[in-house]
């Protein structure tokens, strides 16, 4: 941010001055990828273990520079939490990270997650010594479920993934960052720049998309708007927004100034 310093994100012992997550899927092509990840600024980029190609060359790991940023990996694709964490385990074993964005697909139709699964297979992986950051529903009680089950994170939905609906129910969204300790990171359904920035001037920690950027006609330039959209909404939501009131307030009072006539 211009002219102003933020603290880092801070989960799992780890830091990030960047609080979007970038995805790596439904992009044209590895050049445009690569381009859009680097004008977002992101330092943090989840692959899907289940889609990715491990045994033979031509992997998308051949297109992450590891030394620029840090893998997330991810179970999306996984419809129960035995095939959750046995994913997770097979990322770790792979070298890629102990840290893992956690999906246990409850519905094929609306991706939306299996909240019992989800908790059980984030409290099975933290006592596996896995830093979870789990996809779920924005529900505040399960969110509170999963803080106590060890998830570093909370990461509700704005709306079904890849839908670009925006944040359809930012009164749970509030609850939820007033129910939990852990950070909060709104992850799935952002479209355009003005939701990533409504998310964060509601509080939220990070923003985590993929859709939004990738298929929009022109990824690099929505990359780039998104970047400043996480930057400005953190920083209208630090500054503190003035009252909403149903009747004007003029911006110049007139109480107490010398009568000009």
């Amino acid at each position: 941010m211009t002219g102003f310093k933020d603290e880092p994100l801070r989960f799992g012992g780890k830091e990030f001055a960047s609080r979007l997550i970038i995805g790596s899927s439904k992009y044209p092509d590895p050049a445009t990828m690569q381009r859009a990840w680097e004008t977002s600024g992101a330092e943090m980029i989840t692959v899907a273990i289940r889609r990715m190609n491990l045994a033979t060359g031509g992997s998308l790991l051949d297109y992450v520079d590891l030394s620029r940023y840090t893998l997330l990996p991810n179970t999306a694709g996984c419809y129960t939490a035995e095939e959750a964490i046995k994913t997770a385990v097979i990322a770790r074993e792979m070298g890629l990270s102990d840290m893992i964005k956690l999906e246990v697909i409850g519905d094929e139709r609306t991706l939306f997650p299996d909240t019992a699964g989800l908790v059980e297979a984030t409290r099975v992986l933290v006592k596996d010594g896995f830093i979870v950051l789990p996809y779920t529903n924005d529900d505040p009680v399960v969110a509170k479920k999963l803080e106590d089950a060890g998830a570093a994170v909370v990461m509700p939905l704005g709306a079904p993934i890849g839908s670009g609906a925006g944040i359809r129910n930012p009164y749970n969204i509030k609850i939820i960052l007033e129910t939990v300790r852990v950070p909060v990171i709104v992850d799935a359904g952002v479209g355009t720049a003005s939701d990533a920035a409504v998310a964060m001037e509601l509080g939220c920690h990070g923003v985590l998309m993929n859709t939004g950027i990738a298929q929009a006609k022109d990824p690099v330039a929505m990359a780039a708007a998104m970047r400043y959209a996480v930057e400005a909404g953190r920083l209208a939501y630090l500054a503190g927004r003035i009252p909403k009131k149903l009747y004007a307030s003029a911006s110049t009072p007139l109480e107490g100034m010398p009568e000009l006539i």
